[in-house]
């Protein structure tokens, strides 16, 4: 051991733990852990990535402009006023980065993305919890939170794990009430889920201290691939650009994420089969005793009368080769977040939960 110590924050990171993967001895598992589109990327985004495989040896561009261009033409926004990461996590990273140090203090919600502590504690910065209230961003703890002190202010909305949502009424009285010395952080992962919602778009226009990210790894379905980007002012852009990796992003996940944003026809595809699952299943397990909250992303919080309910459903579920995520560490240790997969995942998950509710029932003789 050498006498080089680490910052002052950084042994106070827990590593995070990503979705389980597999089931020891078993080949047909079903993942539902990770929120991935189980539909995979688009065709176009996969030939888009072959292509590319013969300028490998090239570097990438530096600006990303093909991709910032295409983002610009779906969306109708700027193009000088996106920026592109690995994923939206880098852009998070950035923001503490370039906003958040010692003596400042970054807030996010009881049961927010981990990645905002993380980044925040790397920066050197004090994280700040705000409660929610039954599993919804609560505007007004978010607001009581703010200090003199505050930087950063992270807002996931539809919310992970909770897939709730924020109504644009409820999210401008937050962007309104911020201080102007702090920045909000709409980070908006699952918007495309959330019809009708533009991701904080329209705030980011009015108010110059408002960012709203995204991120090509859910509804596009290229996690593997980590394409995140991000919607501010261009003096926002700016700054985070200044430390910004000159390659961040590989040419094909550049090609990937450009055929995906312009492949709209296979987009809204995955977009309404997800509508109509999350619908389903929430349906069916409401009617076996399981209910959750009305969803708006492409997954749903499950809620059982206990944790040890909620564990002994996640040990019948691995049994049949179904992975789900438990989210204990998110403060719902009664809760099984439960991607929405196709038809044939949901139905047989929906399955599996009838049988052991039953099971339960009739062995408390109910």
């Amino acid at each position: 051991m050498t006498g080089i110590q680490p910052q002052p924050g950084i042994m106070d990171i827990k590593l995070y733990v990503s979705g389980q993967s597999s089931i020891e001895g078993r080949e047909d598992v079903v993942k539902l852990s990770s929120n991935e589109n189980p539909f995979g990327p688009s065709p176009k985004a996969m030939e888009a990535l072959k292509r590319s495989a013969h300028l490998m040896h090239r570097y990438p561009s530096t600006d990303h402009a093909g991709l910032r261009a295409a983002i610009g033409e779906v969306h109708g926004l700027d193009p000088d006023r996106i920026i592109c990461g690995v994923g939206s996590d880098e852009i998070i990273h950035f923001l503490c980065q370039c906003y958040a140090g010692p003596g400042d203090e970054v807030i996010y919600t009881e049961h927010g993305f981990s990645m905002y502590k993380i980044s925040a504690r790397a920066a050197g910065a004090t994280p700040v919890v705000a409660p929610e209230r039954e599993r919804r961003v609560d505007v007004d703890a978010v607001l009581s939170a703010c200090t003199p002190q505050t930087r950063l202010v992270f807002i996931t909305n539809p919310g992970n794990p909770t897939s709730t949502i924020l109504t644009d009424a409820e999210l401008a009285r937050l962007a309104d009430g911020v201080p102007d010395t702090a920045m909000l952080v709409i980070d908006s992962a699952y918007a495309e889920f959330a019809r009708g919602y533009d991701g904080g778009v329209s705030l980011v226009d009015a108010k110059p201290n408002v960012v709203m990210l995204r991120t090509f790894s859910k509804a596009y379905g290229l996690g593997g691939l980590r394409v995140g980007w991000g919607y501010a002012h261009r003096e926002v852009i700016d700054v985070m650009n200044r430390i910004r990796g000159p390659f961040n992003l590989s040419v094909p996940a550049l090609a990937a994420a450009e055929a995906a944003v312009r492949d709209r026809t296979f987009v809204e595809k995955c977009l309404s089969e997800n509508t109509r699952l999350r619908t389903w299943l929430a349906e069916a397990l409401a009617a076996k005793g399981v209910p959750s909250d009305p969803a708006h992303a492409n997954f749903i919080l499950a809620r059982f009368s206990s944790e040890d309910e909620a564990g002994a459903c996640d040990a019948a579920l691995k049994e049949a080769g179904i992975l789900v995520r438990r989210v204990g560490g998110y403060g719902f240790p009664d809760c099984l977040r439960i991607t929405v997969g196709d038809e044939a995942s949901c139905r047989r998950v929906a399955h599996v939960i009838g049988g052991f509710m039953e099971a339960r029932t009739e062995g408390a003789g109910v």
